[in-house]
């Protein structure tokens, strides 16, 4: 059971909005909260709700160039100013500066209420745009709010940080960030770069070789990856890596974008299995590190179907609320669905009768995830004195 716990949130979250037809929608997250809402998760006694302030330049800058945030500033006025702003995975639109700036602020503030024990759990899920680069926006992401929390986090005196990222893409903004510090454990599931941006995130990328070998653990899964075999993958490497490195705080980012209807991907998990996921990150948090668990946001495009219902789940589950997956979502919430003209059609229940089962790994089987497994296990491994042919470690 958790203690108290923050979410981070205010409908000024909803300015980050890349216009048109953009895959990133802010309407997904407002969505989330009202399904939340309507299901009374935020009601529990546990749970505050705080509203973010936009994170200073002193903030910005442990991550991202000087000359980086003048250039996101210029831009609405200057489309011309490069660094990866004005492409179609990065519209300039106004306001840009101020709306990223309070995204990175919101991930700093629920690390700050954890750090200071006001909550033992804190889930920005505007959060987790981990593909933004020191001097680049990359992959929908502007400012990279992660990685800033995670430094500010460091500035504190942390000395063991566990990252675990479970977005369908590789984390590779935060992975750069801390590829060369031995004090940042970087942990990502995704699927294979050979097939998906952004092309980076192979097993063989275990942190810098000069300053912090085994610091990058990273989990490459074949297409087509289901509950089942998504669980069996990340169980035979996260809790060991984790449990071998000890840290003192977990940071996750849960992108849900590895459900089966994601239009811009190719895993093949439903909510149940994206609901299992968050539990085991919770428990790990608890097991390993007192609870201290940050969970943000991250990719997701299934605005309607999958979104809202992976992260309420992700806010049940912060919240130690018991939120039956067989739960029928409200008439209003999808009446809403339909008034605002979205084309998908509303979900009926918070569960799409997904099988979350599945067996422990060893190392007699083959399949395509068991071959992405072993070449995790052998590639990372080592570095934490484990076993990767022993299914004990």
């Amino acid at each position: 059971m958790s203690d108290a716990v923050t979410v981070v949130w205010d409908e000024s979250l909803l300015g980050y909005t890349m216009g048109g037809e953009h895959p990133l929608h802010p309407v997904r997250l407002d969505l989330t909260m009202r399904l939340a809402e309507t299901l009374g998760v935020l009601d529990s006694d546990r749970i505050e709700i705080v509203k973010p302030s936009p994170a200073g330049v002193e903030l910005l800058t442990l991550v991202h160039d000087p000359a980086y945030l003048e250039a996101v500033k210029r831009a609405p006025a200057d489309p011309s100013v490069g660094h990866g702003l004005g492409t179609a995975d990065n519209p300039i639109f106004e306001g840009m500066y101020d709306s990223a700036a309070l995204i990175a602020g919101g991930s700093v503030l629920a690390a700050q209420v954890v750090h200071e024990g006001r909550a033992q759990h804190a889930v920005n899920i505007a959060g987790g745009l981990h593909h933004a680069m020191r001097d680049a926006a990359s992959g929908f992401c502007i400012f990279n709010d992660a990685a800033i929390a995670i430094r500010w986090l460091l500035g504190q005196g942390y000395e063991r940080i566990a990252y675990v990222d479970v977005d369908v893409h590789h984390g590779d903004g935060v992975q750069a960030a801390f590829y060369d510090d031995p004090r940042v454990l970087t942990v990502s599931v995704h699927q294979t770069p050979l097939t998906l941006f952004p092309g980076t995130g192979f097993p063989e990328e275990t942190g810098d070789p000069d300053k912090a070998l085994g610091s990058a653990v990273n989990l490459a899964l074949p297409n087509g990856t289901d509950d089942s075999g998504w669980l069996r993958a990340f169980t035979a490497v996260v809790p060991s890596v984790l449990k071998a490195f000890q840290p003192q705080i977990l940071v996750s980012q849960c992108g849900c974008d590895a459900h089966h209807e994601d239009p811009l991907a190719d895993l093949a998990l439903t909510v149940d299995g994206q609901r299992a996921s968050y539990r085991l990150m919770h428990d790990l948090a608890h097991e390993i590190c007192d609870g201290r668990w940050i969970a943000l946001g991250g990719g997701g495009y299934g605005l309607v179907r999958c979104v809202p219902r992976a992260w309420t789940h992700l806010l049940a589950t912060a919240g130690g609320v018991a939120l039956d997956p067989a739960t029928e979502i409200p008439e209003s919430w999808r009446q809403d669905v339909t008034a605002r003209g979205l084309r998908a059609r509303p979900p009926t229940h918070m569960t799409e009768g997904g099988w979350t089962g599945f067996s422990q790994w060893d190392v007699f089987t083959e399949t395509r995830v068991d071959r992405a497994i072993l070449r995790t296990r052998r590639a990372s491994f080592p570095y934490f004195g484990l076993d990767p042919d022993d299914p004990r470690d």
